[in-house]
């Protein structure tokens, strides 16, 4: 024992045949239990929000709306107006927004009712041609044909009409989510002070924070502009097209703005089929058309442009984010993903310096970037080099030996 801890000290002290590997995992003996005590960790934590999402989902909604309303209370009280009128103009914002939504989709619940009734025989006659093409090309042709037999577009009208008349079931969440804007938007008043309390310990803490507030800020109050130019122009696109319910596809074109990578194929596809049912193949080419120009221009050139760094996430990152907080909190956490997986990134991340090294695996790829650039530079010139030296017939690039 004593030999070893002598032979340890020699060789973390830095002499001339220390092995830098060595050192290194002498220095994380434990690593590998500390990676599994981490994933029980955040397993368990999982679980845990998966078991209160009933409660978490709508708090956490509502720590967005009141991060992305707090510039009108510094608006306002840089102008002069008292604190508790700011704070009730903040909340008086926020919940007329959500209730603006509310009628909205209570709108659209109502015409989706009406066209399903409108539409149920052409519906099922689509579910019949889908199960025969299905059949003709040996998908398991008996049980597709059973499936699709048995499906009735008047259930769907049922569950509509239950999920509308079951409005007692929505009354827990609006109250909390209310309740928590109305207590939340009274507390924010403290936390520039809060912040400028704490910076003196804590500043890497208090400047993630800040930051965190003014990423979230940005990507959502981007995203809620821009998505709503998108709802806006497809509802008109629709209307011009002559597809059903244009106004129920725009709002739901608004609402997966906020879900990135898949929410574009999910709001296209009720249009999709209901430009089948109406005007057939012509017709979804051109809403595929419509939809691709318009929503491709808004997501892929827009809105990163708008949105800059506010979200340093890869592409991978950002769509398992999606699939997982959907799975923990259900299909708000698909909205929220964004918000939810960039509160991770400041627990774990942003507000421990000794995890910077991971950001660049995490999307902050300015500096991997210009490295590549150098590297493909650098490739470029020596193809250059190699193309030269064949040109001047020159074997391997070295330079001509003129004769003595």
């Amino acid at each position: 024992m004593r030999w070893n801890r002598k032979r340890t000290a020699e060789s973390s002290s830095g002499g001339e045949n220390a092995d830098p590997t060595a050192v290194a995992e002498a220095a994380n003996l434990h690593r590998n239990a500390f990676i599994m005590m981490g994933i029980g960790g955040a397993t368990i934590a999982a679980f845990g929000l998966a078991a209160i999402a009933g409660i978490f989902a709508p708090f956490f909604l509502g720590v967005v709306l009141t991060i992305c309303v707090h510039p009108l209370r510094v608006w306002l009280e840089k102008r002069g107006v008292s604190r508790g009128i700011a704070t009730g103009a903040v909340i008086v914002t926020v919940i007329g927004l959500l209730l603006a939504l509310g009628y909205a989709m209570l709108v659209a619940f109502g015409q989706f009712g009406a066209l399903l009734a409108d539409f149920s025989d052409q519906i099922a006659a689509f579910g019949q041609d889908v199960a025969a093409w299905l059949s003709s090309i040996g998908v398991a042709a008996g049980e597709v044909d059973s499936i699709f037999a048995s499906f009735d577009p008047s259930a769907l009208l049922g569950f509509l009409g239950g999920l509308i008349g079951g409005l007692t079931g929505w009354v827990s969440l609006l109250v909390i989510i209310f309740t928590m804007l109305l207590l939340m938007g009274m507390d924010a008043g403290f936390v520039p002070t809060l912040l400028k309390q704490l910076y003196p310990a804590r500043p890497l803490i208090v400047a993630s924070l800040v930051t965190y507030g003014a990423n979230v800020r940005r990507y959502m109050v981007a995203t809620t502009v821009l998505g709503l130019a998108q709802g806006v122009v497809d509802w008109i696109a629709l209307l011009i097209i002559g597809v059903p319910g244009a106004f129920i596809w725009g709002l739901l074109a608004f609402v997966c703005s906020f879900i990135p990578n898949i929410g574009y194929f999910i709001a296209l596809i009720p249009p999709i089929i209901f430009a089948a049912l109406v005007g057939g193949w012509p017709m979804v080419l051109v809403v595929i058309v419509v939809y691709a120009i318009i929503n491709g221009v808004i997501q892929s050139v827009i809105q990163p442009r708008v949105i800059g760094k506010a979200v340093n996430l890869s592409q991978t990152i950002t769509f398992f984010s999606v699939l997982f907080w959907a799975v923990v909190i259900g299909p708000i956490g698909a909205i929220l993903a964004i918000p939810l997986t960039l509160l991770v990134r400041l627990i774990l991340v942003d507000s421990n310096p000794q995890m910077s090294w991971i950001r660049p695996m995490l999307g902050e790829l300015d500096e991997t970037r210009a490295v590549m650039a150098q590297f493909d530079a650098d490739a470029k010139a020596e193809r250059k080099a190699r193309k030269a030296a064949k040109a001047s017939g020159t074997p391997g690039g070295a330079p001509p030996v003129s004769a003595a």
